[in-house]
């Protein structure tokens, strides 16, 4: 079992939420990849129900959970282990993944040598590839995972903690999906950039819930909502407000919308029922034979269209979902505290923001 590595000034965060079965092997990937570095890793635990805690409890890890498991999400996953982390740079990831040994060196010597790079990430392998959603990213990981300049680093990514304070919490606790997207809205504004690296970053486990049963409990945890809220947390800055409407899916939910709209007015007008009938089992099957010729599968338009669906009504439930205040502490008790690790100092030649214009949006679909 990897020992727990020297003082150093890497943070790993890792989120979980019940991942007995795979949090073992991601915490000592963590504790291998800092072997050389040094650091530390905390473990931000969302109120498992599982033995996520017994089997994180025999490694040299911050152990800390979310005291009201009912404000579960994904951004106060990511916030809650920021909040009990020290080092001067964060590395972000899931709890059913595995980091790579090669990439934290790799990240670290870009991020010495351009100053204005806030976060670097790498290329994430789906292992889960029978799965219908894996399946489709793993196919084009070039066209999902762009190398170079990105907005986003989808999977995680090691980030500055200069460049976070800059822009105040490293993940919005309000936001049940779409928070590294959000966050990197936040960093670009202030000057940041984003950048991937051509290697594997980690490799990921994924869901093992059947696709149709995955979008339901999608729906119950409020994932689905991520969509609405991200438009509802980016009202206060044109900026970000006109990059979220830029994405692919945003417009396609807000199609949706919109057709919803037109079908009830079709129900609505003085139109014979037979018409009204007609046209209510055709325009659906259209759209679904469209949607399968595009993917050249049945099967993923179908997919793709319940789950379309379902993302188009969370928006409606996300923008109207109330907030707390980003910046508000977590709630939380330590469960678990590793041998101590020293705070380290920001690089002599960071900045706290860099004076640069907004970068282009660079966006990429997601399934």
């Amino acid at each position: 079992m990897p020992q727990a590595p020297p003082n150093g000034p890497v943070s790993i965060v890792i989120k979980a939420y019940n991942e007995a079965p795979h949090i073992a092997a991601c915490l000592e990937s963590a504790l291998r990849a800092l072997a050389d570095i040094g650091g530390e890793v905390v473990l931000a635990d969302s109120g498992s129900s599982d033995a996520t805690l017994a089997v994180a409890a025999r490694y040299p890890v911050r152990v800390v959970q979310l005291a009201r498991p009912e404000e579960r999400s994904c951004g106060i996953g990511a916030q809650l282990g920021f909040e009990h982390a020290s080092g001067a740079f964060i590395y972000l990831m899931d709890g059913d993944m595995q980091l790579s040994p090669y990439f934290l060196p790799a990240a670290l010597e870009l991020m010495h040598l351009r100053p204005t790079v806030g976060g670097v990430g790498g290329r994430v392998v789906e292992l889960n590839s029978g799965h219908l959603e894996y399946r489709a990213r793993a196919e084009n990981p070039a066209a999902r995972q762009p190398v170079g300049a990105v907005d986003r680093l989808d999977g995680g990514g090691l980030y500055r903690r200069s460049a976070i304070n800059s822009v105040g919490y490293l993940s919005d606790r309000n936001l049940h999906s779409y928070e590294e997207l959000e966050l990197g809205l936040r960093l670009r504004e202030q000057g940041w950039t984003l950048w991937r690296l051509p290697m594997e970053a980690v490799s990921h486990q994924g869901h093992q819930t059947p696709p149709y049963q995955l979008l339901l409990r999608r729906w119950r945890s409020g994932y689905a909502l991520g969509i609405g809220e991200l438009l509802r947390a980016s009202w206060r800055s044109p900026q970000r407000l006109r990059a979220v409407l830029r994405l692919h899916e945003m417009r396609i939910y807000l199609g949706l919308l919109l057709g919803w709209l037109l079908l009830g007015l079709w129900l609505l007008s003085p139109i014979a029922l037979a018409f009204k009938l007609s046209g209510l089992a055709a325009l659906p099957l259209i759209l679904l034979l469209a949607i399968s010729w595009r993917k050249r599968s049945f099967e993923r338009g179908l997919y793709a269209l319940v789950a379309w669906h379902c993302n188009s009504a969370g928006l409606l439930r996300g923008l109207l979902k109330s907030r707390q205040p980003p910046k508000q502490p977590i709630t939380c008790q330590q469960v678990q505290a590793p041998p101590a690790m020293k705070a380290q100092p920001e690089e002599a030649h960071e900045v706290a923001s860099p004076t640069r214009s907004y970068p282009p949006t660079h966006v990429h679909s997601t399934p």
